[in-house]
């Protein structure tokens, strides 16, 4: 059985227009990620999967964030949604530590034999034979030379290289006992890298060097680049260890406090979230989109800011106008927002005053209509809306029979 994380293809084989497009799609989705990991994700896939891929990354993001093995999962089926979370919890890690593992363990290719084989004298009585079989030989060699020369496409479950179809004495050797996976291909060894190509992992500084001095310029020029606290943490981590290990963010406070830049950062993130509040009205689930933040680290975030009670008034604000409004066609635009009205926890309350509010304007427009289109047509004429929204109310709240009913009923029959 094949793994999900397992190779089906050999990273430098990846084009590179597929890996800018995942690239760039990953920077969008709030998780930018090197060009070599990129690769590595994209040879999860086969070529015939790539029209999927760009498929995938020539929208925007649904959910954030997302790596290039998030994409990968994408394609496998799984939501956008849980993508994220497993982005975030470092699922994807561990998914490419096991791709990398799965690879170092598939067997090299056997070597070829390099023990020399001598021809033994043939009798005299088997010389007319000999020279039979030498000429059935030679067919069948020049038929096997014009076999292994002409174009083969490459079968997704068999070994690289030319020695599987050549020899598979050897193959057979090579391959693992049925209690392994079959690997779907041998890896090629390429030359390391050199000179100004050579990749080097950029090594992390101590943690001392931000309780230093100088390291206040550092955390300043830190704060002015980012929106909050986690992406301050999600910055240095990758430049910075902790006094333990990995940076946290208790760690990353404790210096920001030493520095006495803490209420700097505060004021930064209260008015970044308030005004992603008001830019977004009321919308938490936005809100947290915009600013790259889980629900969680939202709902912490406002907290300890102390915002709970101000940003609570600034929905109940945003609710009350949604409730109160009275242009038709903005309530009929606000009746496909489903998502907005669940956030704000007023979709039934709204739903319902609408429903009501269109049951009237129908009943006084019943006189001059023939028909559910002409019903619609009259209703919107007289209260400056669209037709189109108006038909979609109607059978969005369940009123078409109704109204039917209502305009049956009142055509005449005709007399006799």
């Amino acid at each position: 059985m094949i793994s999900p994380w397992q190779r089906r293809r050999q990273p430098d084989d990846v084009p590179t227009p597929v890996a800018v497009a995942v690239s760039d799609f990953c920077r969008r989705a709030k998780a930018p990620a090197p060009a070599q990991q990129v690769r590595e994700a994209l040879s999860l896939l086969t070529e015939e999967e790539d029209f999927r891929v760009r498929a995938l990354t020539d929208g925007e993001p649904e959910a954030s964030p997302l790596g290039p093995f998030a994409v990968v999962d994408i394609l496998r089926g799984v939501t956008p949604s849980l993508a994220a979370q497993r982005q975030q919890c470092g699922y994807y890690d561990v998914a490419q530590e096991l791709a990398q593992v799965r690879e170092e363990k598939t067997p090299p290719p056997a070597p070829a034999p390099t023990t020399p084989t001598f021809a033994l004298p043939t009798p005299a009585g088997d010389e007319v034979d000999a020279k039979a079989g030498r000429r059935k030989s030679a067919k069948a060699e020049a038929a096997a030379v014009q076999e292994r020369i002409a174009p083969k496409k490459r079968a997704p479950d068999t070994a690289d290289g030319d020695d599987a179809a050549d020899a598979p004495e050897t193959a057979a050797q090579a391959a693992p006992s049925q209690d392994e996976e079959a690997p779907r291909f041998l890896k090629r060894e390429l030359p390391r890298p050199r000179g100004r190509f050579t990749r080097v992992e950029a090594q992390r500084l101590s943690f001392f060097e931000l309780t230093r001095s100088e390291g206040k310029e550092t955390l300043e020029a830190a704060i002015e680049a980012t929106e909050h606290r986690y992406s301050l943490l999600r910055t240095l981590e990758h430049r910075y260890n902790g006094p333990r290990g990995e940076l946290t963010q208790v760690d990353m406070e404790n210096a920001l406090r030493q520095h006495g830049i803490m209420e700097t950062l505060e004021a930064r993130e209260r008015d970044n979230l308030l005004t992603a509040f008001a830019a977004q009205r009321g919308a938490t689930g936005r809100v947290g989109w915009s600013l790259g933040l889980s629900p969680n680290e939202l709902q912490r975030l406002t907290h300890a800011l102390r915002l709970t009670e101000e940003v609570e008034a600034l929905r109940e604000r945003f609710r009350n106008e949604v409730l109160a409004t009275s242009h038709l066609t903005h309530r009929l635009d606000l009746l496909g927002r489903d998502k907005y009205l669940a956030d704000l926890g007023i979709q039934k309350r709204f739903i319902d005053a609408l429903r009501k509010d269109l049951e009237r304007l129908a009943k006084d427009a019943l006189p001059s209509a023939t028909d559910l289109h002409s019903l619609a047509n009259v209703v919107a004429r007289q209260h400056g809306a669209p037709a189109e929204l108006v038909t979609r109310a109607f059978e969005r709240l369940n009123l078409t029979e109704s109204l039917r009913k209502q305009l049956s009923a009142q055509v005449v029959p005709p007399s006799h």
